[in-house]
């Protein structure tokens, strides 16, 4: 008893040590999973020196030395790996045999074989992709307890005489297994928690990734090409301050910023086999550099010792990649990988809402197109019969309405997808009007119930221009009696402008589709542009009257 209260003594001075160093900068290279050449050595000291330690101040027993040692080996190898674990495991065995006593060699023995079998294991576990089990405190209190048995089963076949090595055994089995195991999972519970921490500091970086995000918004929607790509791959290098940054297509290299960049070329086609694996595969590959060889494809002299390469996607469809590169002499740090994956997903929404906003353009003017090319046939065929009609009786009459058919014509091949003040849209129609005055003579009688103040406001090109064709060629053209038609604005409490086309024929029937394609898309239009909320409703009393009302959003146009 009196053995395992010295030992833990011993190790409650390690966890003191351990917790000092954990607040310093250095505690954070046992939480990176990569381990590169500077990270080893550090370990190898670290873990050696912990060995030492350990067995100077070990407790004498039966000219023997109880101690805490195989923590410090066992550690050095499941953080560093095979090689840094059997050289921490050496050292200690060295310096233990050094002390001399009938357990020397064992004990080096021992202690060296702790280590190399740390490392073994754990370079099983990182081959197997369960690396995450290597900061497991259970899992090494387990690998400590079975190098402790090792130790164990060395002493009492390899120190002479067999009859005091087995005594000895008997008397530190118990505490050394005990406090070793819980030692090592203690410290290994310390670091597991210092990880927990830096990959919660990865929050932070959130900041950065909004930053990269306000940054590069709307960047990509102008187009994924070499132009836009560039901006967005140095904002992305400003602000991760990695290496390098490179954005491809599924062929060449679109943009290239940082380290490399001398032969790193725009415009080149794709050379990386990890680039062309994370496009066929719709994959993150990472190479690390340790775990995962990389390097570069173009240059042998390249100075670029990891790449992070992230799919970009657009749907379901990968378009190209963005790769985050770091140094040979520097650690791609677990925050910049979880950072570049978020900003993988960030630029394939950039370039989706892109792709979107083009096709929705692309949509919206087809459908205009379609509606002029229903209106122009229609319309024409009517005015020139109108006009064919009354050249000869009344010729000032017919050159007036050739003038606001031709003024009605320009502004339909003149007129975009855009937006027009209310007043244009009314001097539109207008001309639409006098022609359709003329074709009915007195039958058609159009009232504009429009207040002054509303006439600066905007809305979508031929929003009224359909709706009051629907109302004649479906509604007042079929009466025997004068047809009404009335259009009014108002400008309601909850900032909506209300225009509504009413006519006096009462012709309108629901669930048909003849009553108009033209309504539909302005409909359409309205909510593509504005939200749901807006469009068109339909209000009608058979044989009384059709009302169609148009809501639409509050908008100035720029006086």
């Amino acid at each position: 008893m009196s053995l395992i209260l010295l030992l833990t003594q011993q190790m409650s001075l390690y966890m003191v040590i351990v917790y000092l160093v954990s607040k310093t900068p250095l505690f954070k290279l046992f939480t990176e999973a990569a381990t590169r050449l500077p990270h080893k050595v550090f370990i190898y000291l670290i873990f050696s020196s912990f060995c030492i330690m350990a067995t100077y101040f070990g407790e004498q027993t039966n000219d023997a030395i109880a101690n805490t040692r195989a923590m410090g080996a066992v550690l050095g190898g499941l953080l560093g790996g095979p090689v840094t674990g059997f050289l921490v495991g050496l050292t200690g065995g060295l310096h233990r045999y050094s002390m001399g006593g009938f357990t020397d060699l064992a004990c080096a023995i021992s202690t060296t074989l702790e280590g190399l079998s740390a490392g073994l294991f754990s370079y099983y576990l990182r081959r197997i992709g369960h690396q995450e089990l290597i900061y497991s405190p259970l899992m090494v209190c387990i690998v400590t307890f079975a190098a402790e048995i090792m130790q164990m089963l060395v002493i009492v076949s390899v120190a002479k005489p067999f009859d005091d090595a087995w005594l000895l055994v008997q008397q530190i089995a118990l505490p050394m297994l005990l406090i070793n195991s819980v030692g090592a999972a203690l410290f290994m519970s310390i670091i597991r928690d210092q990880k927990a921490m830096y990959d919660k500091m990865s929050s932070v970086f959130s900041t950065q990734s909004l930053r990269i995000a306000e940054r590069s918004v709307g960047i990509l929607s102008d187009g994924f090409n070499e132009e836009s790509c560039m901006q967005v791959a140095q904002i992305v290098k400003q602000e991760t301050q990695v290496g390098a940054v490179a954005i491809t297509d599924t062929e060449k290299l679109l943009a290239f910023c940082g380290i490399g960049d001398n032969h790193h070329i725009v415009g080149t086609p794709i050379s990386s086999k990890l680039t062309q694996d994370a496009i066929e595969q719709d994959k993150v590959m990472f190479a690390d550099g340790v775990n995962m060889a990389y390097s570069c494809s173009i240059s042998k002299e390249c100075q670029l010792g990891s790449c992070l390469v992230i799919p970009l996607r657009s749907d379901a469809e990968v378009i190209g990649t963005i790769k985050l590169y770091e140094p040979k002499k520097k650690l791609f740090l677990n925050i910049n990988r979880s950072l570049g994956e978020g900003l993988g997903r960030l630029l394939s929404n950039q370039i989706l809402y892109g792709r979107f906003a083009a096709q929705q353009n692309l949509l919206v003017q087809s459908e205009l197109k379609l509606l002029q090319a229903q209106v122009n046939p229609h319309f024409l065929f009517n005015a020139l019969n109108t006009i064919a009609a009354i050249i000869r009786r009344d010729p000032n009459t017919a050159r007036r309405l050739i003038q606001n058919l031709s003024q009605f014509l320009r502004i339909n091949l003149k007129r975009t997808t855009g937006l027009v003040t209310l007043a244009d849209e009314l001097e539109h129609i207008d001309s639409y009007l006098t022609i359709e005055k003329a074709r009915f003579i007195d039958k058609l009688t159009v009232n504009i119930e429009i207040a002054d103040n509303l006439l600066h406001y905007k809305l979508p090109a031929f929003t009224l221009q359909p709706i009051i064709e629907n109302a004649v060629k479906h509604g007042t053209s079929n009466m025997l009696e004068s047809g009404v038609i009335t259009v009014r604005g108002e400008q309601l409490a909850d900032s909506t402008l209300l225009l509504s086309v009413t006519d006096n024929a009462g012709l309108y029937k629901a669930k048909t589709d003849s009553e108009g394609l033209g309504m539909n898309i302005v409909d359409k239009r309205i909510q593509n542009m504005f939200g749901a909320q807006f469009g068109i409703a339909i209000d009608f009393k058979t044989g009384s009257y059709t009302t169609i009302s148009i809501h639409l959003p509050i908008m100035e146009a720029n006086i």
